[in-house]
């Protein structure tokens, strides 16, 4: 079975004769020009290389999620302050188990001498150790020591930032000091095995999505040879795009992870339509060259209208308050924009080049022609609208009912020597999150202490920790060493640390938060609540906020564009609706499995869903349109339109499912693993929607249709 060209993407854009000439004339002598330096440009295309996977090696890549905050809120201001007037950017609370005082005493040093660590606390810290522990007040003892688990608590406090190489550096060698004696817990440790793990996993992540794309090309196409090209020339397009990356300074590690297997599968269709625009000019023709010039001119205009909405998926993201959406929403951008370049440049190029090797290879198709369908749904559009209705309602119940998790680190795997800390955290100490309150210095010592004690009394506050929880309100700080209350007390602020009972992003320790707020507040109107878990409060308030901004502007974006392409009123309402449909059951799914989804997943998979695919929509309206301005009737004009496009929908479709599915199946990283089994999942759902849904809806609403759009009827009619 041989596919044709018309199978694949058809020029979206209707224009008046002449236009559409000189565009044609521009197009034609643009694809000469390709042909006539296709080994230079093949030449270029792999020097390139060289400077784009220096860009990629030199792009700096950011663990910390948190980071992507913005700037104005008080918790990243706080942030800064710590950093500014403490020269403290992260910290981290080491469990030490099975150690005598003077052992501790030794570790502490040897972490003290470790490059940025700027101060580790413990109880020599506060006092001699010729004065027994066990005079401290029950609550102090109980912050640095368990009895019963023989442990200890050393309070590590950085000079750089929680994501900062330097910090993650430090951490690997406290963890080397003492090994299994010594366990790091906090944000910062998290974000170092997240690096760790990442590193390992990403470059498997892209050997499986090259693997599962391989096979499906081997079993659609009609070449054992071309699949290899068009494989090697989007390779190229994503080390170029990777590469650029080098000019913002940094990516997120999620941008890192999804970018090259989120662009083979959304750019693999523009390889396809080429290559099958190039064997219908060879059967025209017994020139190649002329062949691929003529076959380059119809993909440019095919695929430039094609990427539009996928770039308007992507760039949708831009819109997010929380500045992980721009990452990875400029990033995937630019995928596309390489991708299209890549195909209409270098793919052609290597065909050209590697002809004789294609021409030995030429099989036919595994994949039967699965035309037949069309009839079918024709004939009986009823069941699936029907199917439409029923579904849609508890689809809908399903999305808007999804549970999502805000906790990174409560997701990776539990033998991370983080996760383990963090467990030992709790079981010695009682303690899952530490809270940093800011505090204005002049705030006299009384009402500090009288704050504690009102901080102390709130439901899961373990114990806070500073210079008046130590000494008491009546003792002068002198009493303490200098190095101590430098650490904790400026001329502006002063520090506290709040140890808390609950879990980061539990609906528990966001009251606590809101608890604590409201005490500082009446203490001191500008005092500031930072830490992890306030940061992680923030970001639960600003997501929700953002996936409402993301799918409106997502959605009205893409809105306009199947306007502006089809003239129509109408088209615009039931595409984005049907495909909005297959993102109501695949969001829906993990209601109905009890399935908790990343924070993340809930606002960037409904838009890349409906940016990528909701051009099998397009593509099969523009034939619909086609037949009917040709004077079929709406039955046969939609059998045939669903007939031309079900096979490039259905190799779209599982080409994005190829490049997905199997890093989802792999990935240790939850947030990574989820993204690509729901952007697997909404390709395949989109595809089932596109060929069974939409042809009803036409068949449906064919007479609104018509008489609200341009360039359906015949012109005779007009």
């Amino acid at each position: 079975m041989e596919l044709s060209s018309s199978f694949f993407y058809t020029p979206f854009y209707t224009t008046d004769c002449e236009k559409s000439l000189r565009k044609d004339d521009r197009m034609k002598k643009f694809g000469k020009g390709i042909v006539k330096y296709r080994v230079l440009i093949l030449i270029l295309a792999i020097v390139l290389l060289v400077p784009s996977a220096i860009g990629y090696f030199h792009t700096r890549v950011n663990y910390d999620i948190l980071s992507y905050l913005p700037k104005d809120i008080e918790t990243m201001k706080g942030q800064d302050i710590l950093v500014d007037d403490f020269g403290i950017g992260a910290f981290s609370l080491c469990v030490v188990e099975g150690m005598e005082n003077k052992d501790v005493v030794a570790l502490k040093q040897n972490i003290q001498e470790i490059p940025h660590v700027k101060e580790v606390v413990w109880y020599d810290t506060i006092a001699d150790l010729s004065l027994p522990m066990e005079v401290l007040p029950e609550d102090m003892y109980e912050i640095f020591n368990n009895d019963e688990n023989d442990a200890t608590l050393l309070a590590v406090l950085y000079d750089t930032s929680m994501s900062a190489d330097e910090t993650m550096d430090a951490i690997k060698e406290i963890r080397e000091l003492a090994k299994d004696r010594c366990f790091v817990s906090g944000m910062s440790s998290v974000i170092t095995d997240i690096k760790d793990l990442s590193a390992k996993e990403v470059p498997i992540y892209v050997i499986i999505a090259v693997a599962l794309s391989l096979i499906v090309l081997s079993l659609t196409m009609d070449s054992a040879i071309v699949p290899l090209l068009f494989l090697a020339s989007i390779g190229m397009a994503i080390v170029y795009n990777l590469g650029s990356n080098v000019l913002t300074g940094e990516i997120s590690y999620v941008t890192q992870a999804l970018a090259a297997v989120l662009q083979l599968g959304v750019t693999m269709d523009y390889s396809i339509f080429l290559w099958h625009s190039y064997e219908a000019e060879r059967s025209k023709t017994d020139s190649k060259e002329e062949a691929m010039a003529n076959a380059i001119a119809s993909t440019i205009t095919s695929v430039v209208g094609s990427s539009i909405t996928t770039v308007a998926g992507f760039i949708a993201l831009c819109f997010m308050s929380f500045t992980l959406g721009l990452d990875l929403g400029v990033v995937m951008a630019k995928g596309v924009i390489f991708g299209v370049i890549g195909c209409v440049t270098i793919l052609p190029s290597m065909i050209l080049i590697f002809d004789k090797a294609i021409q030995k290879t030429t099989h036919r198709p595994i994949v039967p022609d699965l035309g037949r369908i069309s009839g079918f749904v024709t004939k009986h559009y009823r069941w699936f609208v029907a199917a439409f209705v029923i579904i849609l309602f508890p689809a809908i119940y399903g999305y808007t009912h999804n549970e999502v998790y805000y906790d990174l680190a409560g997701t990776l795997p539990k033998d991370l020597p983080s996760a383990v800390a963090n467990q030992k955290l709790e079981e010695s100490f009682d303690m899952n999150a530490t809270h940093i309150c800011l505090v204005d210095s002049s705030l006299p010592a009384k009402d500090v202490a009288h704050m504690i004690d009102e901080f102390n009394e709130i439901d899961g506050v373990k114990a806070t920790l500073g210079i008046e929880s130590v000494l008491g309100a009546g003792f002068p700080t002198q009493m303490l060493p200098s190095d101590l209350v430098s650490v904790v007390k400026n001329d502006q602020y002063e520090l506290l640390m709040i140890s808390s009972e609950y879990a980061v992003a539990s609906d528990e320790v966001n009251a606590q938060c809101e608890k604590l707020q409201k005490i500082l507040e009446k203490y001191d109107q500008n005092g500031m609540l930072i830490g992890e878990a306030p940061c992680t409060k923030d970001l639960i308030e600003i997501t929700d906020e953002d996936f409402k901004r993301v799918s409106a502007v997502s959605i009205l974006a893409i809105f306009f564009i199947i306007l502006i392409v089809f003239k129509s009123i109408s088209l615009p309402v039931i595409l984005v609706s049907v495909i909005e449909f297959a993102i109501f059951i695949n969001m829906g799914i993990p209601t109905y499995t009890g399935t908790v989804l990343p924070f993340i997943a809930s606002i960037v998979i409904g838009t890349i869903q409906l940016g990528a695919t909701v051009d099998y929509a397009i593509l099969m309206t523009n034939k619909y349109k086609n037949y009917r301005h040709d004077g079929l009737e709406k039955k046969e004009a939609v059998r045939l339109a669903l007939e031309g496009s079900i096979q490039s929908v259905m190799v779209s479709a599982f080409s994005f499912f190829a490049a997905t599915f199997g890093v989802g199946i792999y990935s240790n990283i939850d947030m990574i693993s989820s993204l690509c089994v729901l952007m697997s999942r909404g390709a395949i759902i989109s595809m089932l929607v596109v060929i069974f849904v939409l042809p009803s809806m036409f068949l449906v609403f064919d007479k609104l249709i018509v008489s609200s759009s341009v360039g359906f009827k015949k012109k005779s009619f007009n």
